[in-house]
């Protein structure tokens, strides 16, 4: 694994797949997990000649949290930072739930620098309405506030893969989640209930696909359509029988969908 040094306090790190490749693609992480949360999608990318960029965002995995605020428009422009330092000025971009909302923000801030964009399992703004989801959302709070961090990871990951034969997911989550910063971790999930650009992804110009899991419990699939809906000329697509963690849940599937596509963008 490499690192890069952005400021004092700072310093992302990341894996830098087939170097040699081109175009480059960069994975970016949900809540809670890290980079190795690809591992199923970085050898098909690889098998298919892309340069395959998979960075801790701030605070979470082996990447360093400053202290300050954390939220989505401020992992954008570290992974700007991150890719102008590789000298990577045009890539395709690829995000689940929280990294769906940095990759959102990084296009809006520098719309020339991705070929493309696909958001996965992620949101323009985040207002469920089902009580359920609601309940979920400050149970989370509740737990990484008052109880721990782990606690918190215990209960997401139950929820993420709640059949009894998804033990081995289930405790890799909870261990991606164990590596983060505490503070930033609970900084990252207050910004993501005010996230809020709906009045904004009108403005995305580049090829967009939203893929949505058919059975996500995290982001209601409704979110995801309002979201493809918003940004002009997107395409949604939804994976069958698949929850919130589709990229390990049915990763030959998702990795067929992504494929299409980029390859479409080359």
């Amino acid at each position: 694994m490499a690192e890069k040094r952005l400021e004092p306090g700072l310093t992302i790190h990341y894996q830098d797949y087939n170097p040699n490749g081109s175009p480059g693609v960069l994975l970016l992480h949900g809540l809670g997990a890290t980079g190795e949360s690809w591992q199923l999608q970085i050898p098909a990318l690889i098998k298919a000649g892309y340069r395959v960029i998979v960075p801790d965002l701030r605070g979470f995995g082996k990447s360093t949290y400053p202290g300050g605020r954390n939220n989505p428009k401020i992992m954008a422009q570290d992974m700007v930072d991150l890719m102008e330092g590789l000298a990577l000025e045009k890539f395709h971009l690829i995000g689940i739930s929280l990294g769906g909302t940095v990759a959102l923000e990084l296009v809006l801030a520098e719309p020339e620098m991705a070929k493309s964009l696909v958001i996965t399992n992620s949101f323009a703004k985040l207002r469920p309405k089902k009580i359920s989801l609601w309940f979920f959302y400050v149970m989370r709070l509740i737990l990484v506030h008052l109880i721990g961090i782990e606690t918190q990871a215990s209960y997401v990951a139950d929820r993420l893969f709640p059949e009894p034969g998804q033990d081995e997911p289930r405790s890799a989550f909870r261990d991606q989640v164990s590596q983060s910063n505490h503070r930033g971790y609970r900084s990252t999930m207050r910004s993501l209930a005010f996230f809020d650009v709906t009045s904004e992804v009108g403005e995305i110009q580049i090829p967009t696909l939203v893929i949505t899991s058919e059975k996500d419990t995290v982001v209601p699939p409704t979110s995801q359509a309002e979201l493809a809906e918003l940004i002009p000329g997107s395409q949604q697509i939804i994976i069958k029988d698949a929850g919130h963690a589709v990229i390990v849940e049915k990763p030959d599937e998702y990795n067929q969908v992504i494929y299409g596509f980029l390859q479409k963008q080359n």
